[in-house]
């Protein structure tokens, strides 16, 4: 979009309660099952069926609102929201008008390295309706459209931002920080691909430098993050754009088409008096006291904005690392329970940055369901501290880890796959190879420079590697490269010889599969093929 315009957004983020039944009657929230089977003539709206406020729900909002830096109304109430659509069967909504549960919140994001506050206008309690059925797509190339009324009367909360975002980045961020949120406070499973968290987005423009506010129009039901900040980018262009061609922007309700990312308009938008609210006859106010306010405040968890700040200063993470790690409570609850387990928080987090949670996305788990417990995690850790295995060794413990669900000792025991650090086992070969070759000893005594020149650098190069076992650094390729090769040249003529001492060589330092390592290095080796034939028969 040009710079000449500003893109103005303001979003109603509407999420569905974690409670087990509905908000005004006890049919379950549970998502999913037959059409029209999760029903009742409460949330049917059939005559003479009287609502009663599930508890829970009040309880919910106020940990939200509290969360979310909100003003807690002592009294608020429900109200009629008056209109006609198919999937309201009342032909009302009860929700909230004049006197929500919450007002005057904010919450802070982080764009581009920079943070930013939005304003929370309110929140308010509300019940959701069904859900159109199209027999195509979308509404808009569907010959017929059937409701569901399963939906119908599931707990609400409806969270309307000031009109403070600038981009599609910043609604994105802004939803992504609610949702967590959310799941922090587990008052929602934030799904957004199931319409538990979907979003309306409010969207206009304006002339850069300009205090008026453009028409906007108003986005319905956008249930995934990246959509939310399609949305945003196409409609602020579309509006632009024909602003520009002399054109003028309706107010109007408009829905999301994802496989041609595109904006359809639907109807004309209606104004607040349109909906003639009304309080709800049927429900008396809610009255909170301060007590059950605190009571509440108490019982909130530590989130992710706290999370990150303890991550970085008593953890020693990095903020980057720490905001990945925070993004789920779950994941970040996994990192405190393995360091409480007794490992060093920097490497739990590379474990779990990398080949574990590499792991997990493969299985479509979460660190919650993972299959590597946090205790399992530190044990394998301080293996690797204890230099009993080396970080190459560890990789292959993890896997086995998931496989099997054994704890890491078991799995290095099982497998055979303790890292020698005993120097003395070494040395004890090497003082055999020169027992058993008693010419080339004899030649060195007698002054040949060509063996001379060999045995030294044997000697140098063995030396490096032991180096590198007392510094628990394992082997690596040093073998190969800083010893086996020299002892190649210097038994050029004792193929057999040199593949006997190659294969007790490996077999010390890597106990699991020597042969399957003189494989594969063979041919880095140039060991004819007699020496590969007499290995093959030990």
């Amino acid at each position: 979009m040009s710079s000449k315009y500003e893109t103005v957004v303001g979003l109603e983020v509407h999420t569905e309660l974690k409670t087990k039944s509905k908000i005004f009657c006890g049919c379950t929230t549970e998502f999913g099952g037959d059409q029209n089977t999760h029903v009742c003539p409460v949330c049917l709206g059939l005559p003479g069926a009287m609502p009663v406020l599930n508890k829970q729900v009040v309880e919910f909002a106020i940990k939200v609102g509290l969360a979310l830096n909100c003003e807690i109304l002592n009294f608020n109430k429900f109200d009629r929201k008056n209109y006609y659509y198919p999937d309201l069967p009342k032909n009302y909504q009860t929700s909230q008008y004049d006197l929500p549960i919450c007002l005057n919140g904010h919450l802070d994001i982080e764009v581009n390295g920079e943070t930013k506050r939005i304003g929370i206008t309110r929140i308010h309690m509300e019940e959701d309706a069904g859900k159109l059925v199209h027999s195509g797509n979308t509404i808009s190339d569907s010959k017929s459209s059937n409701v569901d009324y399963n939906r119908t009367g599931v707990p609400l909360l409806e969270i309307v931002s000031e009109p403070d975002i600038r981009s599609g980045a910043e609604a994105r961020a802004y939803v992504e920080k609610l949702r967590s949120i959310l799941q922090y406070l587990e008052v929602s499973d934030g799904r957004m691909e199931e319409g538990s968290l979907r979003g309306d987005c409010n969207v206009s423009v304006r002339l850069r430098g300009t205090k008026e506010f453009g028409t906007r129009t108003e986005t319905k039901n956008v249930n995934s993050l990246t959509a939310i900040q399609k949305v945003v980018e196409y409609e602020a262009l579309r509006q632009a754009k024909l602003i520009e061609a002399g054109g003028k922007v309706d107010q109007e309700t408009r829905t999301w088409d994802d496989a041609q990312g595109i904006t359809i308009g639907m109807r004309k938008k209606d104004e607040e008096n349109d909906y003639r609210y009304f309080p709800e006859p049927d429900l008396v106010p809610i009255v909170i006291t301060d007590e059950k306010i605190e009571e509440v405040r108490r019982a909130l968890p530590e989130l992710q904005d706290a999370k990150i700040e303890r991550f970085v200063s008593e953890y020693g993470l990095s903020r980057e690392d720490a905001t990945i790690l925070t993004v789920s409570r779950k994941t970040a609850d996994f990192l405190d329970a393995t360091v409480k387990a007794g490992a060093d928080a920097k490497t739990v987090a590379n474990w779990m940055l990398g080949d574990l949670s590499k792991m997990i996305n493969e299985s479509g788990l979460t660190f919650a369901e993972s299959k590597v417990s946090p205790e399992n995690l530190a044990g394998m850790i301080a293996l690797i501290d204890k230099g009993t295995i080396s970080g190459k060794i560890a990789k292959k413990v993890i896997v086995s880890m998931w496989e099997s669900g054994k704890d890491a000792d078991t799995i290095v025991k099982e497998e055979g796959l303790v890292q020698i650090t005993d120097t003395g086992a070494i040395e004890e070969i090497v003082k055999q190879v020169i027992a058993n070759n008693p010419q080339p000893v004899a030649d060195f005594k007698g002054g040949n420079c060509q063996i001379i020149c060999n045995c030294a650098e044997i000697g140098r190069r063995v030396r490096l590697v032991l180096e590198e076992v007392k510094r628990g650094e394992g082997i690596k390729g040093s073998v190969l490269k800083n010893l086996i090769l020299p002892l190649r040249i210097f038994l050029r003529d004792r193929e057999a010889l040199f593949a006997r001492f190659y294969h007790k060589l490996v077999k010390v330092l890597h106990p699991v599969g020597p042969d399957r390592i003189f494989r594969e290095n063979r041919e880095k080796l140039a060991l004819p093929a007699a020496g590969l034939q007499y290995l093959l028969t030990l």
